[in-house]
């Protein structure tokens, strides 16, 4: 497993189970879907649908009912519900305001969310992180969400960074899929327990003590491709010769 290189020029993160706990609110949703058309919502079906956006969700949700055409119909159900779960409210998650604003003094950051623009806003506001982003881009603003890379490229774009050069944050195998196929380094806090998920950096916190080090000496590098300062993270596993490396 590569570290993460302190040379980064920009850093992207997702946001939904990520940076706020909407994941939350999001299996509220989805359970009463899938209540509500006589189906029970246990870790198997919440792995069919996270990290999608609501109208893949809405498919995913009429291929298990077996109601094919039915996810359109779906998708608006869901997505009633998740207004109105967001609604109450959603909490940053520990470590994400401090982990932010650490790379935020040191490169530019963006915010690359699945979610459609209307929940983005609603869930970095409710946590108090909206002001902590100049730059944010959702689903519906992009030809193709993750797992295409296109919300990522849009993001590093923006922030005049190259991709290969970038850090991604993400907790979902569809969106690891999408900074990898974007060409960034990819650090993970898993939503899911146990999931088995490609990664570069692998915690269990954005509030691992690591990670602040790690934004402490961003732009202490002028390489990604070095080493030295540029691998302070888990550099044993890297030296075995396993993980990302970025063409």
């Amino acid at each position: 497993m590569r570290s993460l290189p302190t040379g980064a020029e920009s850093v992207v993160f997702d946001c939904d189970g990520l940076l706020v706990n909407t994941e939350v609110c999001w299996s509220v949703a989805e359970a009463a879907v899938f209540a509500a058309h006589g189906h029970s919502f246990g870790p198997e079906q919440k792995a069919l649908v996270i990290g999608r956006t609501v109208e893949d969700v809405g498919e995913a949700m009429a291929d298990y009912f077996g109601r094919p055409g039915a996810g359109a119909e779906l998708a608006v159900e869901l997505l009633e519900r998740v207004r109105k779960e967001l609604a109450r409210g959603a909490v940053a998650l520990p470590g994400a305001a401090e982990l932010v604003r650490a790379c935020r003094a040191a490169v530019p950051v963006a915010v690359a969310s699945n979610s459609p623009r209307e929940l983005l806003d609603t869930a970095l506001g409710s946590a108090g992180l909206a002001d902590c982003f100049a730059h944010s881009f959702a689903a519906d603003e992009v030809r193709s969400p993750k797992p295409a890379p296109d919300l990522y490229l849009t993001a590093c774009g923006a922030l005049g960074a190259a991709p290969k050069r970038s850090v991604a944050f993400e907790d979902s195998a569809t969106g690891i899929s999408s900074a990898r196929a974007a060409g960034l380094y990819v650090a993970v806090v898993p939503s899911l327990p146990g999931a088995a998920l490609d990664h570069d950096w692998l915690g269990t916190s954005l509030a691992d003590p690591e990670l602040l080090d790690w934004a402490g000496e961003l732009g202490s590098d002028t390489a990604c491709g070095g080493v030295g300062a540029g691998w302070n993270l888990n550099w044993a596993e890297a030296a075995n010769g396993t993980g990302h490396q970025p063409e």
